[in-house]
């Protein structure tokens, strides 16, 4: 079959992410909830500013704007999601180490690369692998990863497709309408567990996410994330909609020029489950799966990124405190923090995208007039082109998490905070050798987009990159 019959590894995306996101509404009818209230503020917010929004805020991009998340067991597993999501065009970006925040796990996001891939669809999915040395409980570790070397969270008919598509360079429409298929059998809920009470009892009491990684068929979806435009308004809509909001919205506060990442949650639900034989046919109950509403602002620099952290670790979260006061104290401590786009890129505290413009056209700093650009000298460099009119810049959409807000999300839905702990190896060397492979700098990337933005204004103008 030629190449270019084969389906695009961006429509794949889609239809595997659309597919998804109906699964998780029929298996948790909650998150099909916070998607109509989340449609309805994103409605509102495009109604009241319109072209404001600007094209980096895009209205197109919040109707598939959707990440995920998974828990893996075992490298073989992480190794063989990673050639899943390579068909779909995700790639391994960004290590996170949530075990400093007591959490056993080490994480990367699965996502698309260039611009115009994500400009089709952004899915990711933030994908964890547990890291057993953490398991203080000899035997309990033990009996872990026996559990998990003897399960099989794959369809026996997609490891086929995958090898077929690795082989070929893709998929014709049939066979990419079963991996889509067999591919949703790997993030669907299952309420039978592998183990019986006595063994679940003591993976939860070791650590609510190992119980919920070791003691089950497959890694089952455990949240999908639409995002909001206006995420304050999602948190107190929340609650009137019978949909129970976790106490805090994680990440900045509030402002003018959105940065990073904001998120909060519905409280993961209270599941009923199955024992493994032996129990009885006894029943129980299993807490994991959540819905989670995001709100995406700029890319940070490191420089942006540090001075970010050196802000929040101002304004420590206080058991029972208001969500309003918290904010209050977080708006209060970014004051350090500009929040005009100007002052930003002045200070390269985020990454921007420059382009060619009309002299009349509005950019970050106002309306130049054709009449006063004109009237100006020629202009030789950037600051010059940008003052003239000529050239205007828009932030880079941040595309990917926050080790602290992970952790959190994490921690607020388990109820349970694990020991914090550090091993000798390098803990990114040993999840790139089970992954198979090296995870992706996302300042890297972020600066590469800023850069080929840079060279086609260079082009423009016969400047010099």
């Amino acid at each position: 079959m030629p190449i270019s019959t084969y389906v695009p590894r961006d429509t794949l995306r889609t239809e595997f992410s659309a597919a998804l996101s109906e699964m998780y509404r029929v298996e948790v009818p909650l998150y099909g909830d916070l998607v109509e209230l989340v449609d309805e503020i994103n409605g509102g917010v495009v109604k009241k500013e319109g072209d404001h929004l600007g094209e980096w805020q895009s209205a197109d991009r919040l109707n598939v704007e959707r990440h995920g998340a998974i828990r893996l067991g075992t490298p073989h597993e992480l190794h063989t999601i990673s050639r899943l999501f390579a068909l779909l065009g995700m790639y391994p970006v960004g290590y996170y180490d949530l075990s400093t925040s007591g959490v056993p796990v080490h994480s990367t996001a699965f996502r698309p690369l260039s611009p115009s891939a994500l400009a089709i669809n952004p899915f990711r999915v933030f994908t964890s692998l547990l890291r057993p040395e953490l398991i203080l409980d000899t035997r309990l570790r033990e009996e872990c990863l026996a559990i998990l070397s003897k399960r099989n969270i794959f369809h026996p008919h997609l490891l086929p497709l995958i090898a077929k598509a690795e082989n070929q360079g893709g998929l014709g429409r049939s066979d990419a309408a079963e991996l889509v298929e067999y591919a949703l059998e790997t993030f669907r809920w299952h309420e039978r567990s592998l183990v019986c009470r006595e063994t679940y009892s003591r993976m939860r009491k070791a650590h609510p996410l190992l119980a919920d990684i070791a003691g089950f068929r497959g890694p089952h979806i455990n949240h999908l994330t639409p995002r909001v435009l206006d995420i304050d308004a999602a948190q107190k809509s929340m609650e009137g909609r019978g949909i129970p909001p976790k106490d805090i919205i994680e990440g900045p506060p509030n402002r003018l020029c959105p940065i990073l990442l904001r998120q909060t949650s519905f409280k993961a639900l209270t599941e009923p489950i199955l024992f493994a034989e032996g129990s009885g046919g006894e029943m129980g109950s299993h807490r994991a799966r959540f819905g989670e509403i995001e709100s995406r602002g700029a890319a940070l620099t490191p420089k942006g990124h540090e001075l970010y952290l050196s802000l929040l670790a101002k304004v420590p979260v206080v058991p029972g405190e208001t969500n309003e006061a918290h904010q209050l104290k977080l708006a209060v401590a970014f004051e350090a923090f500009p929040d005009t786009w100007a002052e930003i890129r002045t200070q390269k505290l985020a990454y921007f995208r420059y382009f060619t413009r009309p002299t009349s056209s509005t950019m970050f700093g106002g309306i130049v007039s054709q009449a006063d650009a004109e009237s100006r000298p020629t202009p030789e460099t950037l600051e010059e082109l940008i003052v003239s009119g000529k050239v205007g810049f828009e932030p880079i959409v941040y595309e990917d998490f926050l080790p602290a807000s992970a952790a959190g999300i994490f921690q607020s839905n388990l109820d349970q905070r694990g020991p914090e702990t550090e091993t000798t190896e390098s803990s990114r060397e040993v999840f790139e050798r089970a992954l198979g492979g090296k995870v992706a700098d996302y300042w890297e990337l972020y600066e590469a987009m800023e850069e080929a933005s840079l060279v086609e204004v260079a082009k423009a103008f016969g400047m010099r990159c």
